[in-house]
This record gives structure tokens, sequence and C-alpha cells, in this order.
């Protein structure tokens, strides 16, 4: 038995959530999937996980033993790694997550301009707002948006983002522009999922905060989706400022009760920083890092 294949295996089946979709991403029959994890077990003399036809479970042996093997695969992809001479010259492939539209925006012409400098190294970029787990995911680097917990991650600050309130300039000629937030009680309102809740928007005057209510005309789950109503002249939207720059620019959005807009939330560059880092993420760090904080200086 290949002991790291089989922890390879293993840590796959516990990610895909099942033997038949650790199949397909092995690219082998889910019998010798099932073949080989039952050996493993055979050979360590204990279940690790628990069988149904619906799902599958770890066993409390199986939770100590996924970590490990965790540690065991990382530490042999540090070493092959090494060994290949990534920590020499910036080479092989850099794995990054940004949220969506952030990342489309200023992340991705960042990339490009860094793959035209380093044809050594790769990169896989995913755009996703949800927040991933670096070390777990294998994920060299990541765009984080607002206050960062409590970690052993390394942080490089590159600027802040603001949250803002917008719309039309039709809008405000017929309904009127509202000078504080409690004028909201008399507008049309547009929400979306993840920024503000569809009844209340916060907002501070002073040092307090204030959870203000607001009549949500339309919900939607996008911020994309969103700025568009505004533009198309439903109502007022709250969304973060880089996410309506181009209209704001454009002249289709205004922004309204500025003085009373939260804090902005700091826009960070976040990575697992153990151990020393491979020259291909120095590389974008020193590369991206001044690039992103003038784009971000730019924006709104």
């Amino acid at each position: 038995m290949d002991r790291l294949d089989a922890m390879s295996l293993f840590v796959a089946t516990v990610e895909a959530g099942s033997l038949s979709a650790a199949a397909r991403r092995a690219g082998m029959p889910l019998a010798t999937v099932s073949r080989k994890l039952s050996e493993l077990e055979r050979h360590l003399k204990t279940r690790l996980l628990n069988r149904s036809t619906r799902r599958l479970t770890l066993t409390d042996a199986g939770q100590s033993y996924l970590a490990a093997c965790r540690r065991i695969l990382d530490d042999v992809s540090e070493a092959e790694r090494a060994a290949a001479g990534e920590y020499m010259s910036p080479t092989g492939e850099l794995v990054i997550t940004a949220p969506v539209v952030f990342g489309r925006l200023h992340v991705l012409p960042v990339v490009t301009a860094f793959l035209a400098a380093y044809p050594e190294v790769d990169i896989r970029l995913t755009l996703s707002d949800r927040i991933t787990q670096l070390v777990e995911e294998h994920i060299d680097l990541a765009v984080r948006i607002g206050e960062l917990p409590d970690s052993a991650m390394v942080a490089t600050r590159i600027g802040s983002i603001r949250r803002i309130v917008c719309a039309s300039p039709a809008y405000l000629a017929e309904h009127g522009m509202p000078l504080e937030p409690r004028d909201l009680a008399g507008h049309n309102c547009i929400t979306f999922e993840g920024l503000a809740s569809p009844a209340t928007w916060s907002f501070v005057s002073g040092r307090n905060e204030a959870a203000v209510p607001v009549r949500s005309r339309l919900q939607v789950n996008t911020a994309e989706a969103a700025i568009d109503a505004a533009i198309a002249g439903l109502g007022l939207t709250k969304v973060l400022s880089y996410q309506a720059d181009a209209a704001v620019r454009a002249g289709t959005l205004r922004v309204v009760l500025e003085p009373f807009e939260p804090p902005p939330w700091p826009v960070n560059l976040v990575h697992a920083g153990q151990g020393l880092l491979p020259v291909k993420l120095r590389a974008f760090l020193d590369f991206a890092a001044p690039r992103l904080k003038e784009r971000l200086a730019r924006s709104l």
C-alpha cells in the first residue's frame, strides 16, 4: 500500500463528502476508492469513516488522522516545492482568492500584469464572496474586506472600503434628497444579501451607531443587481464603494448621507505566513500590494 497515496485519497474523500464524489475527482472507479480506504483502515486497525448511503462521517480516530494527514501532505508538498527551486526563484502555481466584484475590478488587472512580468508563475484565481480557509483549502493568498479576526495569519493592509448609500439623480429629483438617516422612512430602498439587513441599515452620528429602519421595496442577492435597480430609479441602495464607483463617476448614481457613513472597512492581503515564504508569493506581494493600494486610493 502506498501510504501517501492512501492519505491523499482519504483527505480527498472527506473533502468531497462521499466516495462517489472522491472517485470522480480522482478519476478512478468507485470500487477502487472503497478498496483503498478499507486497506488503509485495516493497516491502521481502526475505522476512520462511518459510511451510509447518504453521507460519510468521521470517527474520532478519523478526525485526528485527518489533521495528521493534512500536516504530512503539506510537509511533503513543501519539500517538493523546495526541491523544485520554488524558494530560489518565482516559479510554480499561486492560488489566490478574492471577493467577486473586487477581484474582477482590481485584482484581475494586477494579476494580468504580474503574469506578464513573471512568465514562470501560473495563477489560479478564485473569485468568491465565501470566506475561505487558506490552509485547509491550500490557498496561498486571500483578499479580505472587513475587520480581521485574531489569528496566526499575516495581513498586509492595502486600503479601505466605504459603505455608501446612493441613488439615481432621477430618483432623488422625484423623491427628494435624504439629509439624515431617519429620512429613509419616506424612501424606497433596495437591499441585497450579505451587506445589510433588508429591515435596517447602520449609520453613525458622532460616536454613536444606530440601526435605522428602511423600507425594502426590492431584495436581490448581488450588489450588481442592486446597483442596476438603483440606476433604473427604483430607490436607494447601500453597497460597498468600489461596487458603485463606475456608476458614481459616470453620474448615473449619487452618494447621499456621507456624514453618517460607518467607519470604512480595511482591505488586506492575507496569507498563512508559516515558515519561509515561497519566492512566488513574496514576489506577488511585493508586486501587488503597491498597485492595489494605488487603485484603492483612486476609488471612492
